[in-house]
């Protein structure tokens, strides 16, 4: 299926990696000139030649810190109108008592996952207002629909960005514009492994033994991890030009976990 978007800008967050590299895949298996920004310039330039060559499409590395107001800048100069804006960022770690998280776990997480966000959607938004196009969409978190307490530093401040989201909608669907969210659960990611691989090592087990003990004691129905390659497929869906019609909304995968039917 042809998503109408060949030829358009992306600017995907921290996309060298993961759900966020999946997703600057997807875009540029589509026809998308890509910008993709991360932190470690080694993986980002590795990340955005693979993709150059197996798609052909442009592929543009943008080594920066998003969360900073340096590297937002660097960014938005390499990358000022993106027709489509992708935002994701490294997950928080898990947390064990939540009396014991910091203030200042907080606010790195609420400045990372949230504040940041809004930076870009509020700069990027402005130039997509005036073309009558733009996609804008997040990627998530499950938890910031399903609260869990291991989740503390990741749920609330992703949950608050959902609520702003659908806010601005509103003001944004009269010029083609939508935004929406992606909540994931669990996925083979490089941030899921280094979470897994010392519970594997602690349990004597190997990674695989420890995703499927995993998935057993939270009950995922599909029986696996998701895959960060098809969940980048999903953004893209939301990017398209079909999804004009779909705005404000925050979407779950997460292999049937969640138990609301809405």
């Amino acid at each position: 299926m042809d998503l109408g978007i060949k030829g358009r800008k992306a600017l995907v967050n921290g996309g060298s990696a993961g759900m966020g590299r999946g997703s600057a895949l997807a875009l540029a298996r589509e026809g998308a000139e890509v910008f993709i920004s991360a932190r470690g310039v080694e993986r980002l330039e590795a990340a955005c030649a693979a993709i150059a060559a197996e798609t052909g499409a442009k592929v543009h590395p943008i080594a920066a810190d998003h969360a900073s107001d340096e590297g937002r800048a660097a960014i938005l100069a390499a990358c000022p109108d993106p027709d489509i804006f992708v935002a994701t960022c490294a997950p928080p770690p898990f947390t064990g008592d939540f009396r014991e998280v910091s203030r200042e776990e907080f606010e790195k997480s609420v400045a990372t996952a949230l504040l940041s966000p809004i930076d870009y959607i509020k700069a990027v938004s402005g130039p997509m207002m005036e073309r009558s196009w733009g996609r804008i969409v997040n990627i998530s978190t499950g938890a910031a629909k399903y609260p869990a307490a291991m989740r503390v530093l990741s749920g609330p401040p992703r949950a608050a960005l959902a609520n702003y989201c659908h806010a601005i909608s509103k003001e944004l669907a009269r010029y083609n514009v939508t935004v929406n969210s992606v909540l994931p659960g669990m996925h083979h990611t490089p941030g899921i492994e280094e979470m897994m691989n010392p519970r594997a090592a602690k349990n004597g087990r190997t990674y695989d033994e420890e995703v499927a003990s995993f998935v057993k004691a939270v009950r995922i129905p599909a029986g696996r991890f998701g895959d960060a390659e098809d969940l980048g497929a999903m953004v893209a869906m939301l990017c398209s030009a079909q999804a004009s019609f779909v705005t404000g909304q925050s979407l779950v995968v997460d292999g049937g976990m969640g138990t609301s039917i809405f």
